[in-house]
């Protein structure tokens, strides 16, 4: 029994259409109503007409990614409660229109990090880069965070002013454009496109300025006590994905980077509704994290399941590569999952179908051609979709015998 197929799609403005991914074989989507602004109310007619669409191309909505939570929650401030009602309106109502797995985060202001969009391999494909040096170069000598320089090692800050002092201004601005608007601006981002965009994500960040770990911890555990319990009666189940990178950033805290913080969240709610979108990219990143035991560890609450692969290059560098090719062994990733899919047909749980989807890809070919988001090319993300699905029917022929 295979694990569902599935594509993230970012509505009516993606330049892939369903007609599209049917022909390719996906057979769930995962996507989100992008035109609602974050922490309002996802009304029943909207949630409706995408899933209708959906539905009339022969697919399914099988994961909503994501319902954000809003920086009122994770900061605990007092228009807490009234985020927090409208976070519990959203999820009754995809519970009435049968939509069953929701995919968050708790990272605080940025959902994810890369210093290059525009990284090209040694055959010329095109993924991303996180290059540690650079990323404190923007954080230092670009954005001037308050305090900036106590989060990072001499060499590093060494590394970071030579970089900054060969940028022009024109680099500069690219790379703080990039890492603050343009990868969060497609899912939610709490900055938007504006000319002072830079003060707005510090002010941002002064929010957090006395939240360290341990207090994030317990904006979060609020929230699962709050939302769970909503969760599991209308028959969804929530995943909160790993932090990408998975080590703080900013000064801001992380708390979802390895399977210490995952013992911890689950020990806090134990409601198997409470539950893991398994990264194989995002956890990756740390070599002390060990994917397979994670998924072992965690099996019966992984709930949606990104796969995607990467190279470190060292001190907290790294860049996507092709989803067979880089330090996540993805055979026993894979193995891993469908022995959890078999565990669950034999206790005769129903939600046998663990919904994955290639995260990212390498732009390629005709991608070159085509507009998209950062990280998500049509014919890259379709290799990978292809390499995963032989993978996959190779274990699941293996073991019949």
């Amino acid at each position: 029994m295979p694990l569902e197929k599935t594509w993230r799609w970012f509505g009516r403005n993606d330049k892939i259409t369903l007609a599209e991914l049917k022909q390719i074989g996906v057979q769930g989507i995962v996507t989100a109503l992008h035109h609602i602004k974050g922490g309002a109310v996802w009304p029943v007619d909207e949630i409706l007409s995408v899933k209708n669409e959906i539905e009339s191309h022969g697919m399914r909505w099988s994961v909503v990614e994501s319902l954000p939570v809003s920086e009122e929650i994770k900061t605990n401030s007092s228009r807490r409660g009234e985020m927090i009602e409208n976070y519990k309106v959203s999820l009754r109502n995809l519970g009435e229109c049968g939509i069953d797995t929701v995919c968050y985060n708790f990272m605080p202001v940025l959902d994810w990090a890369r210093t290059d969009l525009h990284f090209s391999n040694e055959r010329g494909a095109e993924s991303m880069l996180f290059d540690y040096p650079t990323f404190a170069a923007f954080d230092i000598f670009i954005l001037q965070r308050r305090n900036a320089r106590q989060d990072y090692p001499e060499d590093v800050i060494e590394q970071a002013e030579i970089l900054a002092g060969r940028m022009s201004e024109s680099d500069k601005n690219t790379l703080a454009y990039n890492i603050i608007v343009v990868t969060q601006g497609f899912i939610n981002g709490t900055v938007e496109n504006a000319d002072n965009y830079k003060e707005i994500f510090l002010n941002y960040l002064d929010r957090y300025a006395d939240i360290d770990r341990d207090t994030l911890r317990k904006h979060l555990s609020l929230f699962l006590h709050d939302i769970i319990p909503v969760a599991e009666e209308n028959g969804i189940n929530m995943c909160i994905h790993p932090d990408d990178p998975p080590f703080p950033l900013l000064g801001l805290p992380r708390i979802a980077s390895t399977a210490e913080d995952f013992e911890w969240i689950f020990a806090e709610c134990s409601s198997l509704s409470n539950g893991l979108t398994f990264c194989s990219g995002s956890l990756s990143v740390r070599e002390d994290n060990d994917l397979v035991d994670i998924v072992k560890r965690f099996a019966d609450r992984i709930h949606f399941v990104h796969l995607r692969n990467i190279i470190r290059l060292g001190n907290r560098s790294f860049f996507e590569s092709a989803h067979l090719e880089g330090c996540v062994d993805m055979y026993s990733v894979l193995k891993s999952l469908l022995e959890e899919q078999h565990r669950r047909k034999s206790n005769g749980r129903s939600d046998l179908r663990i919904p994955f989807r290639p995260d990212h890809g390498l732009k390629i070919l005709d991608d070159f051609n085509r507009q998209s988001n950062p990280g998500y090319p049509l014919s890259g993300r379709m290799k990978g979709l292809a390499e995963i699905t032989g993978l996959e029917l190779g274990i699941e022929k293996s073991m019949l015998y």
